[in-house]
């Protein structure tokens, strides 16, 4: 019998380096990197962020991808998501992500990076971000974003799932991305 894939969220305020670690857990593992931005880039080139059709277009992509993933024979997917923990929206879009995964038997688990503003303001910069995220490209309209996010929502858990068998939260400040997913690959023993 096939086990059926994982599913691995690496959660995190912009710019904490979701992406980069979700790139490393991915070279260790064989699971398959669906970052944030390959949705919202996509739909950006159409509509504008916000407008009714750029949601349908973004939750159908995010929603496909994970039916399919859950149902294939891949190991696994990791999706770097923006939780606004005091949003319940966000709660129940995390809930509906997992969903395909959790009924074919699959394992959920979260990987949650913090790191203080001023080092995220300066990752927010660095060339693999403005590489693989046209839209952070404009600096200015980026760093505004970072920090009206961080105003107006709470972008970490502040420990609220702290002793979850299935939730690791990672101060990635002084870790390179390398060394954040060395930790996720082994306290949740993701195949290798």
């Amino acid at each position: 019998m096939t086990v059926p894939p994982s599913l691995l969220f690496i959660l995190g305020p912009p710019a904490v380096g979701k992406m980069a670690t979700g790139e490393a857990v991915a070279a260790r593992t064989g699971f398959r990197l669906f970052h944030n931005h390959h949705a919202i880039d996509l739909a950006l080139e159409f509509f504008p962020f916000g407008s009714p059709p750029f949601h349908r277009i973004v939750g159908d992509i995010r929603r496909r991808i994970f039916e399919e993933v859950a149902a294939s024979d891949l190991p696994g997917l990791i999706f770097t998501y923006v939780w606004a923990f005091d949003l319940s929206s966000d709660a129940a879009a995390v809930e509906g992500y997992a969903a395909p995964f959790r009924s074919r038997g699959g394992r959920v688990v979260f990987a949650e990076l913090e790191t203080s503003q001023e080092e995220r303001l300066r990752r927010n910069e660095t060339p693999l971000r403005l590489a693989r995220k046209p839209t952070k490209r404009d600096l200015e309209a980026s760093r505004r974003n970072l920090l009206e996010l961080d105003a107006r929502y709470r972008m970490n858990s502040s420990g609220e799932f702290d002793g979850r068998d299935d939730y690791l939260r990672i101060d990635n400040t002084a870790l390179s991305a390398a060394a954040a997913a060395e930790r996720i690959v082994s306290r949740f023993r993701l195949a290798g």
